[in-house]
Order: C-alpha cells, then structure tokens, then sequence
C-alpha cells in the first residue's frame, strides 16, 4: 500500500481541457505525482465512436497502469460519457470522470432556465441524455453545441474577435430563452470562462466543475488509502501524442504551477497505434 501511495495521479483529455482539471488537482493536492497526457493525434474525440473513443482510453489508461499510476481521471465530458463505465469494469483503480454540472446550474438559477455548453457528441451521449432528464423537472435544460471552441482552444486563440463571435452566437440564443445560468460541459471551455461571464453579463451565472473533479479525487484516494504522505511538492509529466512544438506552446501559456516540474524526456508507444511522446517543454 504504501508503494502504491507514491504512485502518480494520471489525467488524460483529447487535447488540452484536461489542463484545467490538472490545475485544479495541483492546487488541491500539491503532494500528488501527476502524469497527464494529451491525445492530440486523436482529436477531437467528438467525432469518434464510442468504440474508438474506449480503445483510445483503454490504451492510454493500460500505459499509465504500467507506469505505476495509482488512480485514473478522465478529464474529458466526451470520453466520460461515452466509456467510463466499461473502463471502470476493465481497471481495479480509482477512476474519475467529468460531467456537465447540471445539478449546481439547477440550484443556482432563478429563472429555472439553464444552458449547457458542450460539444454536440457529449450532448448525443445516453449519458448525458440520462444526466439531463434527472433534473428536468426541476429546470428547463436548454442544449447548445458549440463546434467551434475546442479548435478555437486548442490553437491558444481565447479572447480573440473568432472567438467571441463564437461564444456570442452560442450564447445569445440561450439568454433570449430566458437562460441565468450557463454550464460549461466541456473542459477545454473552462480556459474561456471568464470571457463567457464577461459575454452573458453579470445576472448570468457560469458553472465549471474542475474544482469538483478535483475534491471527488481526493475523497476517493482518501476512501482507498492512496492519499500520499508525503510533504513536498510533488512532479508533474506532460505527455502528448501529437506535436510536441504546439503541445509545449501550449503548456507555457495554460500550466500555472508553484514548486517544481519534471518533464521527464522520453517515447513511449501505445499498443502500436500511435506514437506519443512525453513533452520536453521548456515550461
């Protein structure tokens, strides 16, 4: 047990969302080992199958198993509604998924009327149609895909004309619906959250819920007497499988961190798939 305490916490996304899931696990838990690795050569998962979207985490999280991980966080609502449930079946580990915060967005708002910001496969998901009926007799959940932000995101374009125009047009359609409050259902739109508040106004209230993956994390670890003991401020290995350039321009903009960071060069193949490569970013 105590060997596996000092195993790393491994986090994985489609691309860079999951950073922000990272951030707020860092931030929690300063004592953790993170590894995150960014499937970028897959991206989007949004127009995958659920089949292709499993093998994708299969693969990933049977590399972090082998690197020594002590729990699991699938820092990406598509691939948590898609195949989280088969992967939990598959690894006797923690493992933790995100979810649009329909039920806070419900106790938030006044109006009874709220949004959902996501990208048009986790709105397609059974589990997301699931999660939504739960509360469809508190609130009106109004459903708005936004196809552009992720691409936006990923080439680091936030608060740019393209991208308010995007946001303006995905929003304005809710407001007028009499929305007061807006969920983002993707992790990626947690790095244009304040453009979003700054866009819907003050009476509009923006739910994000990294800071509740990160408290679901730590109350697992402590369930599972994983939590590390240690002290110091742990290392972090980011791990990308796609371009190493961007990915490490990427992670000089996003990654805010105290204490140290290990970068860990090195190449690692998964199940002949692809090549991912952990990033030697000079963050």
């Amino acid at each position: 047990m105590s060997e596996m305490k000092t195993g790393a916490i491994g986090i994985f996304d489609s691309g860079i969302g999951g950073l922000s899931v990272a951030q707020a696990i860092r931030q929690l838990m300063p004592a953790e080992h993170l590894i995150y690795v960014a499937d970028t050569a897959y991206a989007p998962y949004g127009d995958k199958t659920d089949e292709v979207i499993y093998q994708r985490m299969n693969l990933i999280t049977h590399h972090l198993m082998q690197v020594g991980v002590k729990a699991v966080v699938v820092a990406c609502n598509t691939a948590t509604t898609a195949a989280i449930s088969r992967l939990r079946l598959t690894y006797p580990l923690p493992i933790i998924g995100v979810e649009p915060g329909v039920k806070p967005a419900v106790t938030a708002s006044k109006t009874r009327v709220i949004g959902v910001l996501a990208t048009p496969r986790t709105l397609a998901t059974p589990a997301f149609a699931s999660l939504a009926q739960r509360y469809a007799d508190s609130a009106t959940i109004l459903l708005q895909p936004c196809p552009a932000f992720v691409p936006l995101i990923e080439s680091l374009q936030f608060d740019t004309p393209q991208m308010r125009q995007a946001i303006h047009s995905a929003i304005q359609p809710l407001l007028t619906q009499g929305a007061d409050t807006l969920v983002l259902g993707c992790t990626h739109y947690n790095f244009i959250a304040d453009l979003v508040a700054d866009i819907a106004g003050p009476d509009v209230t923006v739910i994000r819920t990294e800071n509740a993956v990160a408290q679901q994390l730590r109350r697992r670890l402590a369930e599972c007497q994983l939590s590390s003991g240690e002290k110091a401020a742990a290392t972090e290995q980011f791990c990308s499988s796609g371009d190493l350039n961007l990915f490490s321009q990427q992670l000089r903009r996003l990654w805010q961190r105290e204490g140290p960071t290990s970068t860990n060069p090195g190449v690692f193949a998964l199940a002949g798939l692809c090549v991912a490569q952990k990033a030697q970013a000079d963050i």
